[in-house]
Parts: C-alpha cells; structure tokens; sequence
C-alpha cells in the first residue's frame, strides 16, 4: 500500500484512442538492468500493451510481469505529471501544490547556494536508487554536478545491495578477459540469488529460466546455496540448504574439500595467484564435519558440491543480495572469487572473449590478472568510523550523518530515483534524518514515502518516453564477475510516447545541468571503461558547454563514443541485434605483466578466523526464527507496489513460513502475525511454503509507507517495511551495510485482533 496521497492534479486528459491509430513499436524495457525487447502497442499516443519482442534475438520473446505493467505505471493516476512543492508555511502534514519545473529549479538552487555559502559543499548530497536504471544519464550528471560543487557526499543503492561485489574483487584483483561464461560452463554455483525471478545475477540477463533450462539440457550441473528451495534451487544437481548467514562457512569447507583432494589447478595458480598455502592454512578448520554441523546440510551434499565443482572443466561461482543481506559479505564474496582461481575459472588465451564491447570502447582482453587495488578512498563520513571504499560512499550510515547535525553536517540532499524511506536501514531513524534536512528534493515519477517527506518532488520522464541504449547492461561486467551480456548484443530505443500532454516534467540529467546553469557551473563528463584499478581504457572527460543544454539522446551519444560498434549501425536494428562483428578473442599474457590474483588477503583471512571463532547461532529464546528476505516476480524492490496485481488478500506484507512452523506457533496462514527484532516490529500476512528451511522467516523487502501516516483497513494495518527490523548495531566496518538478513526475530499474534 502506499500512504495517503495528499494532493490533487488534473488527470492526463487523452482522449479515447482511434483503431486507425494504432501502431506496434520495437523498444526494450528498463525495469531493470535486464532490457528485455519488447513490443509496445500504442493507441493515440498512449501505450496500452506490451509484450516481449519475438523477433527480436537472443531473449526469445521474454518478458516479465514488471515489464509487462510498463502501460499502467505510465498511465496510472498517482503517476505526477507536475512538479510539487509544499504550501508555504506547512509541515509535513501540509499539503502539496503544483509548481512549474522552472520555478521548482530556481528556488532548489537559490538554496542550495544558500547553504553551501554558509555552511560550505559538504553540507549537501545526493543519493540514487536503482530508479536510475531508467535514464542512466541521470547518476553520471549528478556526479558531474557534485563534482563541481565541490561535495564528494554522493550515494548509491550499492553500498546497502551487493558493495562485496567491488570490495572482493580490489582485495583479490579481477581477470581481464573476464570470468568463463555460463554458455560454455559445466558446472555453475549460484550464493544467494534466484535469477528465474529476479535477474541481477547467476544466469545470462537474457531470459534465465530458458538459459538455465538449456543449460541443464546440455548436462551443466548446477549448485544452488540458499535457505530456501527456490524457484532457480529446483533445477540444481545439489541444493545447498544452508542455515541463514554461513555462507561464508559454507564456502570455506568447500575450499577446504577441493584443496585436501587436490581438485585445484596447479599451473593457473602457478602462473596467476599468490596466497594459496596462507589459503590452505586458513581454511584447514572447516572440515566437510564442521562445516556439514555448523552450516546445517550433509557432509555428502558438500562433498558432491566441491567434487562437481572442482572436477568439472569449466564453471563459475556468482554471489548476489542474499548472501551480501547475510554477513560477512566481504568475505563470502572473496572466497567465492578464491573457488575461481582454485579451479582456473576465468578465460583463457584463444577463446573467446566472454564479455565482448558492442556500446563500449573496443579493447584486446588478455588471459591476465588484473591486481588488487587500495578498498579505501578518500571520502570520510562522521559516524561509525566509515569511509569511502571500493564500493562508494556508506549509504546506511547516511541516517546517522545527517542526524549527527553541527555546522560540518549535511543539511540538503537530492534523491534521485530512490525510496529511503523503505531501502535504507532503521526506517523510525530514516524518517527522522530526512526530515531534519533543510531541503529534500526528490526527483520521481509518484510521491513515494520519501517523496512525502519532500520539500520539493521534481516529476519526471518514464521509460517509454525517453530514449535509451544497452551500454549500461554491458558495463555491469566492471561489478563483480559474470554479470552483463555474454553474448555481443546491444540495442537502441528512441522515446516511443511522449509525455502526456499538459504535464511539465524534468529528465534526470537535464535537473542537473539546469541546476548547475542557474549556479553558474561548470560541469564535465566523465566516461570510465572499468573500476578504479582495473580499467580497460583510461577514463575520458568532455567539457559541456554550459549555455546549451545537450538531449537525452545527445548523452547516449556521449556515452557510446568510442564504442566498438559505432552507434548509428546499431540504430540500425531497431529490435536489436547480436554483432558477431564485435566478437573478439582473448590475446596471451603480456610479458611485462607482473599482476598476480591474491587468494590470502589479510583482512580477509582475518575474517575467516573471526567467523570461526563466532557462534553459528543467532537464535536464542527470545528471537528464536532466523528472518530472510526475497524477492517477487511482480515488483522491482521499493517501486511499483502499486500496480503489482496478484499479491492476494488486502496488500499486506506477505511473510512465508514452513508449514511445521506456522503448527508449531499456532498459527494458520492467512492469518496476520507480527515479526519482533531488537529494533522493532512489523505486521504481516502468513503465508505457508514448504520450499523454506524450518527455522526461517521469509519477507518480502519493500512493502510499507511512512511510519507517521499509514493506511488503515479497519482494524488492520497497512504493508510494513522489513526496514524496521534492522539497525546500524551489526554492520561491515568497511562498507557499513548492516546485517539485513539472517535476522534474529520471533513471530507472534498482533496486538490488536483484525480479520
């Protein structure tokens, strides 16, 4: 549910739609970083329908349930056509009221001018969620514009999603021709990921349920590690069913089994790695005994596990969310780029490059390490002792800076694309740090629960009515490993509707550039081929110049130039296309390379004797079930609650649980509970599966409004955020993502009796 909307616009005012002007358009969708093709039918100008594109390669027609509500999120009443602002004078309770995007912009910059003059550039900052996915242009203008403020204070959803996906590879170092691809793998284990539903990581982008089903067909054996049988767990050779936040164990003893049976690569780690006798030493107290009793599974599962890894030719290992939710993140990541240097699991001179360039500068990908690089930057945050690391700035402790208020503090922040309220944790202290600031603006297209904190809401574009290119899912290859297309394949969109008419809105970039023209500075562009150490190409700036604002598309440009497939030739196939032009293959070891992958960093080898040394149990009697988080095929995370269809009952918070554990707290499903933690409460709806481990919760993150202004259904609360339950108590010391799953709760009946 969203909270109560307070405030009224004029509806979109199209008028019916004529069946001689009906059109069917190729585009793809920006859900999520996915960018399925699809088909969208527009009527009059309006989209009314949209299917995924079968004639459009590599994704066989695929599309999702979030892609396919792309006509109702743009034509949906709580969709904000103008910009707001607050009556003059009023709270948070006041009401909003429509202002011209122009004015919105004359007014934010008149006080950020203000508060910089006083108070200096630190006291303002920006964060952007994944909403970006969007209209990628808007992140890299807002870093331009931080930049020439001069405020390193910039924020991603990152640091609270998956940071041990860049801070594991500074401390082991990467590969330059990239990780063995799935479509020529063996053997495959997925930590914490389900991609059959949610398609960040462990199988190709391009429609994973039939990837992972014709990779079964051709006799990969596949691993899954989660505690729960999920829909990708069904399909796996082995299902690791681990308890809860031991990953990082569960790892070690599978290291240890391949090691003591001598299923490494003795040349690869030769030639390329340092560190394996300290790895050896390190991991020699995770027995498949230990590891089997501390973990919760069967010695012979985990025997079977490392033997298929490690004998097999070819494979990979991909962590995802729910084993960096679960801690020790840093080290479960880094363990997990250790089984692939064990085993020579990166590619190899003479084959083909995994990850070729299309939209991104052409490069020569050579079978070679990339080296381990510095974890901290120079950025620095007041509280918990954090930094700027390989990751970004600490995103969940931005709460605590901003509560930390003084002279030094931050006094403004933009919000573009993202939802705090219900991403970042210890929702009661979010809530509190946002409306504390002296200005909030938040860019989006609906008045989210952060949006209702707001001093101002710029409304913006969505997806359709914007152009777009496939270069941002490439560059995924520089987080983490084997993420992005493995196949050479890009696609361009022009806008396929524009904006509905009467409606004043703002693109992401263009806010910046505007915002910047009014306080006269200037900004430049940075395109980077790679990630701080491991670049493929050194980083290029362009000055803009600042009396002529550049289009949405003059950006696309921007950011492909120098690609290896010119631009233009990929307009050229409006439905996209696989370039095997592009296709390259991956050159020897330069003989001046002296980079060798690191499999006993020191800190991470501490970190193996801490998680030894620390109890496997989190649960004790007062918070007796283990709290896990997923995701569901209808939503994308905090956004688009409002339109998913098929969530049943009256939009709660669904909360899973195993049949014996809804017996063994009496309770039937169906039925609302509530779920306590150390830091608070939430309200929920049982549901049974039998696909989770007993012992475990199972949440949807997400869900809820405002703490101060919920919804009501009688006697019945409105959906919660699992945000609730957590705190900064249990956090990385070096990205400060918290413990957010793998929650120590207990489940009970609510205070109050509803239906």
């Amino acid at each position: 549910m969203r909270g109560s909307l307070i405030f009224a616009l004029p509806t979109h005012g199209i008028p019916p739609a004529m069946p001689d002007q009906t059109r069917t358009i190729p585009s793809f969708c920006r859900n999520c970083t996915a960018c399925c093709p699809i088909v969208v039918t527009v009527e009059n100008g309006r989209a009314v329908k949209v299917a995924g594109d079968h004639d459009a390669p590599a994704y066989d027609g695929y599309t999702c349930p979030k892609g396919r509500t792309l006509p109702e999120q743009h034509n949906h009443p709580e969709r904000l056509l103008h910009c707001l602002t607050r009556q003059a004078g009023g709270g948070f309770e006041s009401a909003f009221e429509p202002i011209a995007s122009a004015t919105l912009l004359d007014q934010v910059a008149w006080r950020v001018q203000a508060l910089v003059q006083r108070y200096g550039p630190r006291s303002v900052a920006v964060y952007y969620g994944t909403g970006n996915v969007t209209n990628p242009a808007g992140s890299a203008m807002a870093r331009a514009w931080t930049g020439a403020l001069g405020t390193d204070l910039i924020f991603s959803a990152m640091p609270i999603d998956k940071p041990a996906a860049n801070i594991s590879l500074a401390l082991h170092g990467n590969w330059h021709a990239g990780a063995q691809s799935f479509e020529t793998s063996d053997t495959w284990i997925i930590v914490g990921a389900n991609p059959v539903i949610a398609k960040s990581n462990g199988a190709p982008m391009n429609n994973p349920g039939q990837r992972l089903k014709e990779a079964a067909e051709r006799g990969m054996k596949l691993i899954v590690i989660d505690p729960r049988r999920t829909e990708t767990a069904r399909r796996a050779q082995v299902h690791l069913q681990l308890r809860p936040g031991e990953d990082a164990a569960l790892l070690a003893g599978l290291i240890h089994i391949i090691i003591a049976e001598a299923l490494y690569d003795r040349d690869f780690i030769a030639q390329h790695a340092e560190g394996f006798d300290a790895l050896t030493a390190a991991v020699a107290p995770y027995t498949p005994d230990y590891v089997a009793t501390r973990c919760g599974v069967p010695v012979a599962q985990l025997q079977e596990a490392a033997r298929t890894f490690g004998r097999a030719q070819r494979g990979g290992v991909i962590c995802a969310t729910g084993a960096s939710f679960s801690g020790h993140a840093n080290l479960t990541f880094y363990l997990g780029l250790c089984l692939n240097t064990l085993c020579g699991r990166w590619a190899r001179e003479g084959e083909m490059a995994p990850y070729p360039n299309v939209l991104l500068p052409a490069f020569q990908p050579r079978a070679q390490p990339y080296a381990p690089f510095p974890v901290f930057g120079k950025g620095r945050m007041r509280t918990h002792g954090l930094r700027e690391s390989a990751s970004g700035m600490p995103t969940a402790a931005l709460a605590d800076e901003i509560l930390l208020g003084g002279d030094d503090g931050i006094k403004a922040l933009i919000c573009l694309g993202g939802n705090p309220v219900l991403s970042w944790p210890d929702q009661r202290k979010t809530e509190a740090a946002l409306k504390s600031l002296d200005l909030l603006v938040v860019l989006d297209s609906t008045l989210t629960a952060t949006a209702q904190l707001a001093h101002y809401v710029a409304a913006v574009p969505l997806s359709l009515e914007t152009a777009g290119s496939t270069s941002r899912v490439e560059a995924l290859k520089y987080i983490g490993v084997a993420r992005g297309f493995t196949i050479p394949w890009a696609q361009y969109t022009p806008k396929i509707v524009e904006p509905p008419a009467g409606s004043d809105l703002v693109e992401d970039a263009a806010f910046f550039f505007r915002l910047a023209q009014r306080m006269q500075l200037q900004l430049n562009w940075t395109n980077a081929a790679g990630y701080r150490g491991h670049m493929e190409s050194p980083p290029v700036t362009v000055q803009f110049d600042m009396a002529r604002e550049p289009a949405n598309e003059e950006l696309i440009a921007l950011t492909c130039a120098n690609s290896r497939i010119a631009l233009d030739e990929v307009k050229r196939h409006p439905r996209g296309r696989i370039f095997t032009e592009a296709a390259v293959r991956v050159a020897g070891r330069e003989a001046s390379c002296t980079a060798r992958l690191q499999l006993a960093d020191p800190m991470m080898i501490e970190d193996l004797l801490q998680v030894l040394n620390a109890s496997s149990s989190r649960v004790n009697d007062a918070f007796p079930t283990l709290l896990i988080s997923r995701r569901i095929n209808h939503v994308m995370n905090s956004v688009g609650h409002h339109l998913a269809t098929g969530l049943g009952e009256d939009g709660l918070t669904p909360a899973f649980l195993h049949p014996d554990d809804l017996e063994s707290v009496g309770m039937a499903a169906g039925t609302l509970a509530t779920i306590t933690s150390r830091h608070g409460e939430i309200t929920v709806r049982l549901r049974a599966d039998d696909s989770l481990r007993p012992g475990t919760v199972s949440v949807v993150h997400g869900f809820g409004g405002r703490l101060d202004q919920e919804d009501k259904h009688g006697a019945v609360p409105s959906a919660c955020s699992v945000t609730r339950l957590t705190g900064m108590d249990d956090f990385d010391p070096v990205t400060g993502i918290p413990r957010l799953s793998a929650i120590a709760v207990r489940i009970g009946a609510p205070a109050t009796s509803a239906p």
